[in-house]
């Protein structure tokens, strides 16, 4: 069953902002310039939504000079991908199970 955290995961996650950028980190490392190239959002919009995903432990960061690089941490998205399928698993083995009405 997916807890209070993972909820908390998936509503991050379902920003469609944040999933592009979850899934352009998810080919390569980059910084916030290369985000706001690829985006077109703005860098103040880019930095709040990187904060948050920075804050869910979703992306981590690496400082290389006057920029930050963020990467994204594939061992969170792995978790929330196991709750799927366990809850999927669970479906298939309880597609007879009906409650009855009262």
């Amino acid at each position: 069953m997916l807890t209070s955290v993972d909820s908390d995961l998936i509503r991050v996650l379902a920003d469609p902002l944040r999933l592009r950028i979850v899934t352009l980190l998810a080919r390569e490392t980059l910084c916030t310039t290369h985000l706001v190239e690829e985006t077109g959002a703005r860098q103040t919009n880019l930095s709040n939504h990187l904060k948050v995903l920075r804050e869910a432990g979703v992306v981590e960061t690496e400082p290389c000079g006057r920029f930050t690089y963020y990467r994204l941490k594939p061992d969170v998205i792995e978790r929330l991908a196991g709750q799927f399928a366990d809850l999927a698993a669970s479906a298939r083995a309880h597609t007879d199970a009906k409650r009855a009405c009262p």
